[in-house]
């Protein structure tokens, strides 16, 4: 108990005092009907969070909120207000210069605590991820620890914001350079990572000293609000982070507004393109993690049983629905002869309501996104693609109702095939051949996408060769999904990425800080000289 309410005091000397139940417990109980950022209606409505309180909207429009298992009805969220969107600006633009001059060891602090907080309610927000996004609760868990470390890797601001320094570049003249924060800073982030996304996002822009105004999607809000009540409780002071909900009205509103200084944004081509377009013509910086097609490229000397797993998980985990999902596979010489292996292994997968015991997989995450990949896999089978294992007309008992597509295998496609060239989104591996590694590599390189790629072999040169010609922008060697850890970046290239400067990591410092350089001269003759003349003065002296 002494160790709890420690850390209440700690928060109320970071700039707000920390809620009563913190210290009792560190522990959240989330409940639809009496949580601070729901209402307590029979279907309850998510509130925004401006200026520190957690408020309901006075919209006239609202959007449902789904269970995808089920398409039931499980919440609202609102289009907030023009007005409403407006003070979230303004409260960030408000507490901006304070917490920008509030050290940053005390920014430090709050960040230490918050990941603690998260830490002891990841299963809590991992219930309300999949309750919103239908994903497994193990899955679920594991959004929002990669969120989590993030945030652990924020709290080494201390190191990650030094500058640099250049002593006596001519006599009696040194250059510096330090970092200093952007401003009011925004988010917008995708329906898959309802955890981890956001948590890319506000850790790094904040501990940077900028305050941040964040987007959720609307079809997957609880978690983020979850997490806006931890970091309250960690000490954030009010305004720091705002949280507005809504559809095409809030992106325009984040791209066109002059006090957002800069956005982040991860989700689909079009809207990255868009959101980049619009955002950098009216003069703020914009990162933009947008589509993929990922390969996986089996050399026929890999491992066999570990890369059949591997592509197995990488493939279907998630239903597919990963930016960093490894949904294409090229199979190199005798390794072709693997599929019927590989088919065996991914119809074993257990599809059902991600919070049922043992799901592998849970549904996609609306009736429209079910639509559109059994189209891509008619396409597919229309374009001469073999459906070696089909997924569409899956029944999970108990959940007639839900989003549900099997894992789906399409042999034999080729890259003008539609369902090649557009990026599926959903339990579905495509599966190309090549006869040598070159060939492979060029199949990838005239790919538009850059997010990521891996390589399976037991041959050192087969894997160097294949890193360094294959114009991607994360591989893994024998690694399916290969997401640096935060003290690195997420590099995805070409087509995956609209920016300069990528999430997390030191590029994610540089995004959300600018330089400033001083160059000063003291001459060494005017260094004022303290020591006491204890003799009688001379002329001359």
């Amino acid at each position: 108990m002494a160790a709890v309410a420690a850390v209440a005091v700690r928060g109320a000397q970071g700039g707000r005092r920390c809620c009563l139940w913190l210290r009792i417990s560190r522990k959240v109980t989330p409940s639809w009907h009496s949580s601070s950022f729901f209402s307590s209606s029979s279907v309850p409505t998510t509130k925004l969070f401006i200026d520190g309180k957690f408020v309901e909207s006075k919209t006239n429009e609202w959007i449902d909120i789904h269970n995808p298992a089920t398409n039931e009805v499980v919440g609202h969220v609102p289009k907030a207000t023009q007005s409403e969107m407006e003070a979230a600006v303004a409260s960030c633009k408000k507490s901006f210069q304070n917490w920008s001059e509030t050290s940053i060891l005390s920014r430090q602090q709050v960040f230490l605590r918050y990941q603690q907080l998260i830490k002891d309610n990841l299963k809590e927000i991992s219930k309300l991820i999949t309750l919103e996004q239908g994903k497994t609760l193990a899955d679920a868990e594991g959004d929002v620890f990669r969120g989590l470390q993030v945030v652990e890797h924020a709290c080494s601001v201390t190191s990650l914001m030094l500058g640099e320094t250049l002593p006596s570049i001519t006599k009696d003249m040194d250059t510096y350079t330090y970092r200093l924060p952007l401003g009011v800073c925004a988010g917008i982030a995708p329906f898959n990572f309802p955890a981890m996304i956001p948590l890319w996002m506000f850790p790094m822009a904040m501990v940077c000293g900028n305050t941040f105004l964040m987007k959720p999607s609307e079809r997957v809000p609880g978690a983020l609000m979850f997490l806006a009540k931890l970091l309250q409780d960690a000490g954030a002071p009010d305004g720091t982070l705002n949280i507005i909900h809504g559809q095409h009205e809030a992106v325009n509103f984040i791209c066109e507004h002059p006090d957002i200084k800069a956005i982040s944004f991860v989700g689909s081509n079009q809207a990255g393109e868009y959101i980049y377009e619009r955002g950098s013509k009216h003069g703020k910086r914009v990162q933009a993690n947008m589509g993929a097609k990922n390969h996986g490229v089996v050399m026929p000397d890999a491992n066999k049983e570990n890369t059949l797993n591997q592509l197995v998980g990488a493939a279907f985990g998630a239903a597919g629905q990963r930016c960093m999902a490894l949904s294409t596979a090229i199979l190199v010489g005798e390794a072709k002869q693997w599929l019927p292996e590989l088919v065996e292994r991914a119809k074993k997968l257990r599809v059902n309501a991600g919070d049922q015991p043992g799901a592998d997989l849970g549904p996609l995450i609306s009736p429209q996104a079910k639509e559109r990949v059994c189209q891509l896999i008619d396409s597919g089978a229309k374009e001469g693609a073999n459906v070696l294992l089909d997924g569409r007309n899956i029944r999970v008992k108990g959940f007639e109702n839900g989003n549900f597509v099997g894992p789906t295998i399409l042999a034999k496609v080729k890259p003008n095939m539609t369902c090649y060239k557009e990026e599926i989104f959903g339990p579905v591996l495509v599966v190309l051949e090549a006869n040598t590694l070159d060939e492979a590599i060029e199949i990838i390189n005239e790919n538009p996408y850059g997010n990521g790629t891996a390589i399976f072999t037991t041959n050192g040169a087969t894997a160097r060769k294949y890193s360094h010609l294959v114009d991607v922008g994360q591989i893994g060697v024998n690694v399916p999904i290969p997401v640096p850890l935060p003290m690195f970046s997420f590099t995805g290239s070409r087509g995956s990425f609209r920016g300069d400067t990528n999430f997390y990591g030191k590029q994610g410092v540089q995004f959300y800080t600018q330089l400033k350089t001083i160059t000063s001269q003291w001459k060494e003759e005017d260094a004022t000289d303290a020591k006491p003349a204890v003799v009688m003065p001379t002329m001359g002296n």
